[in-house]
């Protein structure tokens, strides 16, 4: 018999336990038919629990950027709260000092990341659900989201369509590029739209046909833009199968 156990729990305010860590395994003890668990009560503070839970949760061999994103956010304001307000002189919304130095900085060698790429994490929390969607989908690169992240939500919005419009994704100087007039008060929609229709080398070829007969009837196999070709040679033979019936017919 195996022993599945949790890991962290806490007594709440109210009397009741709170579950920090080991959730997986709870689910997994429920799954096997077991009542009961071995957990570890400790005494901790909302930021202590979130700061444990947060850690856990890095610790997973796949974590999507929005999950890396929110986790790193949740545990700097927590390590910002303990540590107290940040003094005048320190600039950084994101950071504030701590007894070993920036919290940001700390919670990079933490978790092993510059305290640049934390700030990067944090900032894809302000980017719309759909957009934050196509970055763990690995259909707008980092980098580019972290600039897209800077727009209004009205603008990603507009870039949303002008992306589905175009059937393309932003490149880093597309994306530098519409953060540069958005600070300038100059992004538009037609803006975004001119910047969109740019050539670059992520821009996805339109398909040859919209027709949705002829699309589905076009193997998967035949790569892209060799779909008209395809279907020319498709239409010879099958006009050459009719000459072929009428000959026979008389």
């Amino acid at each position: 018999m195996y022993e599945l156990s949790a890991k962290n729990d806490r007594l709440k305010e109210d009397g009741r336990y709170e579950l920090i860590s080991g959730h997986r395994r709870k689910k997994a003890c429920e799954l096997a038919g077991l009542e009961t668990l071995k957990c570890e009560v400790k005494e901790l503070t909302r930021d202590e629990a979130i700061i444990v839970m947060v850690e856990s949760n890095l610790q997973r061999s796949v974590i999507l950027p929005s999950e890396k994103a929110f986790a790193y956010k949740m545990r700097l304001e927590a390590m910002k709260r303990q540590a107290g307000r940040p003094p005048k002189e320190n600039a950084s919304p994101v950071a504030t000092n701590l007894s070993k130095g920036r919290s940001d900085k700390e919670l990079g060698e933490l978790v092993g990341e510059s305290k640049d790429q934390i700030r990067r994490f944090i900032r894809l929390t302000e980017l719309v659900p759909e957009i934050l969607e196509m970055v763990d989908e690995r259909q707008i690169a980092f980098r580019p989201a972290v600039e897209i992240s800077y727009l209004s939500e009205e603008q990603q919005y507009s870039l949303l369509e002008a992306m589905g419009y175009n059937d393309a994704t932003p490149s880093l100087a597309q994306a530098i590029k519409m953060k540069k007039f958005m600070q300038e008060g100059k992004l538009t929609d037609e803006v975004i739209q001119s910047i969109m229709q740019e050539d670059k080398p992520n821009q996805k070829e339109k398909p040859a046909f919209k027709d949705e007969r002829i699309t589905k009837l076009i193997p998967k196999s035949i790569p892209r833009g060799q779909e008209t070709d395809f279907v020319v040679k498709a239409l010879e033979f099958y006009n050459r199968h009719l000459q072929r019936q009428r000959g026979q017919e008389r």
